[in-house]
């Protein structure tokens, strides 16, 4: 049996169904399958927030809190102690934005404002874990929600996104200059895409055009030396509202969505051999989450267990 439910994000209706959940359709990985565990949970239940790790801590900010309303709450996990606490909140309540971890600080990028009216921002913050504050900095060019972004040499690289429509924007920032500068943008226009960084060069996983557009497995990978793109063995399931983390040299991507279904999917990529195989399944499946890699395993907090609007607390790791 399904239950639908029907809840208002912007302009468009969002429909989703209760209990279509989706495997991973790559072939599994028998003899090293990876192993989950279920922690402390978030103190307060969250989807579309950003994760990252900065100083042996994770991250999670932002997001739809109650009622679906954006929230500002910043809340850090201790792995060693299986605890969370409370940190200075964000400047301002936005749900979808990107987060980032460098040189012992954390920034978050853009996101949305606003519950139905979902105003994309060009806002730049940064985090310093020392002193519990945070600074602004120089806007984004281009102001989106629901973007990827991910440190690479030094420099903070936004891709994607959305405003009215899907982006393909890709912009530069340099924390030792403040200022952001333009690279060539992704051949893909997606919204609800992974970026992470592997061998000095990016990778744009999954994505879509909208809730009920086309939905894309693309994995395109950018080179800054050539600043140019090039495209990696597709997802095995086209879908956005994935997240993703690098360990031991491999890409993970964690559940997602569809319109009426829900992913488990822990699917791993070997960027060497250009394939795909899955993993143990999420015990939880949830769109709207984040990865953040510390020590032996991979954190998801958080996410939405039901397509469109499901917030949940839960924080389950991943050890490959």
């Amino acid at each position: 049996m399904r239950i639908c439910v029907t809840a208002l994000l912007g302009a468009a209706a969002l429909g989703g169904c209760i209990g279509a959940t989706t495997p991973s359709g790559a072939p599994p990985d028998d003899k090293s399958p990876g192993r989950w565990a279920a922690l402390a949970p978030m103190p307060s239940a969250r989807q579309e927030l950003a994760v990252a790790e900065v100083g042996g801590k994770v991250y999670a900010v932002g997001g739809f809190g109650d009622s679906y309303e954006p929230v500002e709450t910043v809340e850090a996990y201790d792995p060693a102690a299986d605890r969370w606490e409370k940190r200075a909140p964000l400047p301002i309540a936005v749900h979808h934005p990107a987060a980032v971890s460098l040189g012992g600080k954390l920034y978050v990028l853009g996101g949305f404002t606003g519950r139905l009216s979902q105003v994309p921002q060009d806002s730049l913050f940064e985090y310093d874990p020392a002193t519990n504050a945070w600074r602004t900095l120089t806007p984004m060019p281009t102001p989106r929600g629901a973007l990827g972004a991910a440190a690479l040499e030094g420099k903070i690289h936004a891709l994607g996104g959305s405003q009215d429509r899907a982006l393909n924007a890709h912009e530069v920032y340099d924390p030792a200059t403040g200022r952001w500068s333009r690279r060539n943008p992704m051949p893909t226009a997606r919204d609800h895409l992974a970026v992470v960084t592997l061998g000095g060069k990016l990778y744009a996983i999954g994505g879509r055009a909208s809730f009920f557009g086309e939905k894309y497995g693309n994995v395109e990978i950018y080179d800054p030396a050539t600043d140019s793109w090039r495209v990696e063995a597709p997802l095995p399931d086209a879908r956005g509202g994935i997240a993703a983390a690098v360990f031991g040299g491999r890409i993970f991507v964690f559940g997602g969505e569809l319109p009426f279904r829900i992913f488990n999917a822990a699917e791993m990529l070997d960027p060497a051999a250009g394939t795909w195989v899955a993993k143990a399944p999420m015990p939880t499946p949830r769109h709207g989450l984040g990865a953040a890699v510390a020590g032996r395993r991979i954190y998801l907090p958080g996410g939405g267990t039901q397509p469109g609007p499901g917030r949940t607390n839960v924080l389950e790791a991943f050890e490959p």
